[in-house]
């Protein structure tokens, strides 16, 4: 018989002291005040009300333009001990002709204000465009130009690659050289390898269907329950696409973010919440 679903407060909780957090892309989507904020919610109160039900969320704005040091900490004070923000990195910086020119553009965004953000400042996510092909030597020098802490926290990058150049064993060894997660996408359009590059999962799932009110069926929300305990174990799901052939587990435990993104976002809220269910 299959075990009830621990009430949602239960599932947050552990998630926020797990090494398993699930979340979604941003908070401010006009269809979600319609199936996940209760009805006549004030919208400035939607961060506080996502971040109690979910224990991590992907900020998307600050890939178009960086915040200001003080919407950083309005946003720290919104948000409960124990949950964590992921953010997409200015794109700028992964436009750039020369990445390794974009020493003062990562520096700008790093210590920009990020430290505000205090203890809810989880990865940091360096999106390439498609266009952007491997250039070994280049990326080399972008990885080294990437802080390693702020005010005496350690920072995590995750790496999203989206040429095909980058599946090959030269990036993995430069990414794990440099201990930054390479972004699992999960996405039909983009290249989608789950080898392990860092001491940190980072999934982006992106094949939610509006037909499914939970955005994904029964068997699928499974599957990814199971890659996801098998990854904060150091373990790596046998079923999923590798660059290499899968590696001896590494490590006793590690962290795993997985974010529900796009597709059909109106369904992400229910998919990340019954995912942290299954998990707790």
């Amino acid at each position: 018989m299959k075990k009830p679903d621990p009430p949602i407060d239960d599932a947050v909780a552990r998630a926020r002291g797990g090494r398993i957090k699930i979340g979604i892309g941003g908070w401010n989507f006009a269809p979600w005040r319609d199936n996940f904020y209760p009805p006549k919610l004030p919208q400035r109160r939607e961060l506080e009300y996502a971040s109690r039900h979910l224990a991590t969320i992907e900020i998307n704005s600050t890939f178009y333009r960086a915040q200001t040091p003080r919407v950083y900490a309005k946003w720290r004070v919104e948000t409960p001990p124990g949950f964590v923000f992921s953010l997409k990195a200015p794109r700028q910086v992964a436009e750039v002709r020369k990445l390794a020119t974009a020493g003062p553009l990562v520096r700008g965004f790093v210590f920009g204000g990020l430290a505000e953000l205090g203890d809810r400042l989880g990865p940091i996510v360096w999106q390439f465009p498609p266009t952007r092909e491997f250039d070994r030597d280049d990326f080399a020098a972008f990885l080294d130009l990437l802080p390693r802490e702020l005010d005496g926290r350690a920072l995590r990058h995750a790496l999203e690659v989206r040429h095909a150049g980058f599946l090959c064993a030269d990036y993995l060894e430069l990414a794990r050289a440099h201990r930054c997660a390479s972004v699992f996408t999960d996405s039909a359009e983009y290249p989608s390898f789950a080898d392990v590059t860092g001491d940190f999962v980072y999934a982006r799932l992106m094949r939610s269907r509006e037909s499914v009110a939970s955005g994904f069926d029964d068997g699928a929300l499974e599957a990814w329950a199971r890659r996801a305990v098998e990854w904060s174990v150091g373990e790596q799901p046998a079923d999923l696409p590798y660059v290499q052939p899968v590696r001896d587990r590494e490590s006793a435990s590690r962290d795993v973010f997985v974010f529900f993104i796009g597709s059909a976002k109106a369904r992400n809220p229910a998919a990340a919440m019954s995912l942290q269910r299954r998990i707790a």
